[in-house]
């Protein structure tokens, strides 16, 4: 059997914050890969404005580094689970994985995730022990840590015996001893070119190309990126794409695109084991495989996770729609959500009786909330209900996603955040009290449990507290009342601007959401009321002027300063009968019935249906 001894295809995977992107950054810049003066930014792979400005990676992507004489086909994956569809393709791709792990941190609840992928799939491991350099490190019981993973999730014995490098990804080091670093990272790059199996060279045969990851471009049209398990590839080669529904389409090979650093190399020509992007066909999906036309022969499809939760997305129709946006229409938001779904595999947009109304399932709130943020930079307006989760029925028992949650805490704060996990029926697993004061509490909780709870978490823990959440499984439904949030709120019953006066009123009566001079509308949230009921407020009131003098006229008024909401935390606040309004310029809370009176009525009919029942 002949083997391609110049190439190696391996894949980051590690859980989010432990430092891929950064190990991809110096290993590009230590193979040479770019010209010495050439201007290259931090965490270059992280190309999506999002990405960048919160140092978090959500789409794959792909590079490649020339090492004497090899080239490594890199690829960077996402550490949130709610990106886990990217990772789950990019696994069929590469030949071997390297594991990164943070030297303090040790094993988190993602790493659990990508490494479970890529054992499923037998790759070969490196771990990668990184922040060796930071304070409290502790590399020998991580490396114990990860033995334990790996043994929990059924690994053979030959990934069992797996090398380990010590790396410092910011200062550009690495060694294969956890006491001293070598000056570069020469021992990552020997361990990869001796360890990481070459693809196998079989060149010769019929063409096998599959599709892991999409890509778009105005001039080329749809680019499907993938690797050649056999045969090659030519630019003008016609060729048979095999789509996921059984039929066959023919088109020509327009372009052929290798990767090096972070460029695209236009190529003729690319054989059995090779990355590579080819253009020429409009209607590529990712799992397709392309072949010859005279042999056709696809590949096992591509297994994707199911999404977990799903939110109703709906044109926005508040009294200020339009106002703020460029897209409102129906046929403007449905055109987004099918082009959404062109690279995003995870997603699911349904249809409902309304043509105005859409159901958008995906892996967890972030993977939505990521998609919102973009819709509304993009200039959309949209309204979304709250997240729910998927309830599905599997051997007639109605099921709901479990979540294995880790969560690291102060030792003082372990008793509220344990009762609060418990009222929102999580399951404690194991707690580890490692000398330091701090705990780690390992949790099993329903997905619907832990909407809502970051913000309380947060709270409960002044700040100090990390949590970390990642799917486990479907099991038997939960009864009883599972989340939520406890406090009612505080609706506008006027339209208008806020005004200091009107605010300083209904101040003692909860926290505010709105600045002074902010337009609202009647049925608008505007605060959270100290208790569990609902309070329509007049925050638009202005002061009665008159000529009388006032002996406190010139004192001075302080006002609490009010709560403004990101994006996910209006998502985790809504209850069951209110909207969030997204728009470029800002986010609402709603009421789902804006008129006071009609809201009475159906809240007194529910009443006596409860009663009668």
């Amino acid at each position: 059997m002949n083997i391609r001894n110049d190439i190696r295809n391996i894949a980051i995977i590690a859980h989010v914050d432990h430092g891929k992107t950064t190990l991809v950054d110096k290993l590009l810049h230590q193979s040479g890969t770019f010209r010495n003066n050439e201007q290259v930014e931090e965490r270059a792979m992280d190309s999506n404005a999002i990405e960048k400005e919160r140092g978090i990676t959500i789409l794959a992507k792909n590079t490649a580094i020339n090492y004497k004489e090899n080239r490594i086909n890199i690829m960077d994956t996402p550490g949130h689970a709610d990106f886990g569809g990217e990772v789950e393709r990019i696994m069929k791709m590469v030949d071997g994985v390297l594991l990164v792990v943070d030297a303090y941190e040790g094993c988190m609840p993602q790493t659990r995730f990508v490494l479970k992928k890529a054992l499923e799939q037998k790759l070969t491991p490196i771990v990668v022990v990184n922040k060796i350099d930071r304070d409290f490190a502790r590399p020998a019981e991580v490396v114990d840590e990860v033995i334990d993973l790996f043994i929990d999730l059924g690994a053979d014995e030959d990934q069992l015996d797996f090398p380990v490098v010590y790396a410092s990804a910011i200062n550009g080091t690495a060694s294969l001893d956890p006491e001293k670093q070598d000056e570069n990272m020469e021992a990552l790059f020997e361990s990869i070119i001796d360890h990481i199996p070459a693809p196998v060279d079989n060149s010769e045969e019929p063409l096998q190309f599959q599709v892991a990851l999409l890509d778009y471009n105005d001039y080329l049209g749809r680019i499907g990126i993938g690797r050649i398990f056999r045969g090659t590839m030519k630019v003008g080669q016609q060729v048979a794409l095999m789509k996921l529904d059984g039929s066959v389409k023919q088109f020509r090979v327009t372009k052929l695109f290798g990767f090096l650093g972070l460029k695209r190399i236009e190529i003729e020509e690319a054989k059995a084991g090779d990355l590579i992007a080819v253009s020429g066909m409009e209607e590529i999906n990712v799992g397709e495989t392309v072949c010859p036309v005279e042999n056709q022969d696809p590949l096992p499809i591509l297994r994707i996770d199911e999404p977990t939760l799903q939110m109703t997305f709906l044109v926005n129709n508040s009294p200020f729609a339009g106002k703020e946006g460029k897209w409102i229409t129906s046929r403007k938001v449905e055109e987004r959500l099918k082009a959404q779904l062109e690279t995003d595999v995870s997603l699911r947009v349904e249809n409902t009786s309304s043509p105005d109304v859409w159901i958008v399932s995906g892996r967890g709130e972030l993977h939505l909330s990521i998609l919102i943020e973009n819709m509304r930079r993009e200039g959309f307006e949209l309204q979304v209900s709250k997240p729910e989760v998927i309830v599905r029925e599997i051997d007639g028992v109605r099921c709901e996603p479990v979540e294995r949650v880790q969560i690291d805490v102060p030792e003082e704060y372990t008793g509220a955040v344990m009762e609060s996990l418990g009222a929102r029926k999580g399951e404690m697993q194991n707690m580890t009290n490692n000398g330091t004061g701090q705990v780690r509490l390992e949790f099993m909780v329903p997905a619907r449990g832990l909407i809502g709870y970051s913000t309380e978490f947060l709270t409960q823990t002044r700040g100090y507290g990390i949590i970390n959440h990642t799917f486990d499984s479907y099991q038997p439904m939960v009864e009883g009342q599972v989340g939520g949030r406890r406090q009612g709120v505080m609706v506008s019953m006027e339209s208008g601007k806020a005004t200091q006066y009107g605010i300083m009123q209904v101040e003692d009566r909860g926290t505010i959401f709105v600045e002074p001079g902010t337009e609202i509308y009647a049925g608008m949230i505007v605060g959270e009321h100290t208790r569990e009921n609902d309070i329509t407020v007049n925050i638009t009131k202005l002061k009665q002027m008159t000529n009388m003098r006032s002996a406190t006229k010139d004192q001075t008024v302080t006002m609490k300063k009010p709560r403004i909401m990101t994006l996910e935390e209006a998502l985790e606040y809504l209850n069951d009968d209110e909207y969030c309004e997204v728009t470029p310029e800002s986010i609402r809370l709603r009421k789902k019935i804006l008129d006071k009176n009609e809201r009475e009525r159906i809240a007194k009919k529910k009443k006596y249906a409860s009663q009668e029942a």
